[in-house]
């Protein structure tokens, strides 16, 4: 079941890189523009490419590389040696969910901004929480 669970991210994570995460906007009553992970690091790209890659690295590549990870182990195409990078990998997926939760205490503290929060941020959470969670079980 955990196998199944472990391939299920691997199409539930691409839908929450998609998702709008959060609106946000100069005032609450003029419209909010919907920002996902994508538009997210388009929009880095634009203005600073060295934190668009490394919003990649923790939103993109580590959640699917520990996903990718974890079924070659299981599978056996992978040594069990590799479990420690596999754990980094787990490690470094977390760190895009503190940098969301910082731009919206940032934005909020501001007072200048509106920022609410999307289904697509739970959904994300909720993956990356589903991996760890399944990285944690003996195996």
């Amino acid at each position: 079941m955990a196998r199944w669970l472990n391939l299920a991210l691997l199409v539930a994570f691409p839908v929450a890189w998609a998702a709008p995460l959060l609106r946000a906007g100069l005032l609450p009553f003029f419209g909010l523009g919907e920002i996902s992970i994508l538009s997210g690091i388009a929009g880095l790209w634009e203005t600073d490419k060295g934190l668009a890659l490394l919003v990649a690295l923790f939103a993109l590549v580590a959640p699917y590389a520990k996903i990718l990870g974890t079924e070659a182990v299981a599978r056996g195409w992978l040594s069990r040696r590799a479990k420690p990078v596999i754990a980094l990998m787990a490690r470094l997926a977390m760190a895009d969910i503190f940098l969301i939760a910082l731009y919206v205490v940032i934005a909020k503290g501001t007072g200048i901004g509106h920022v609410e929060t999307a289904w697509g941020l739970w959904l994300f959470t909720a993956c990356v929480l589903c991996s760890l969670l399944l990285s944690w079980r003996k195996g």
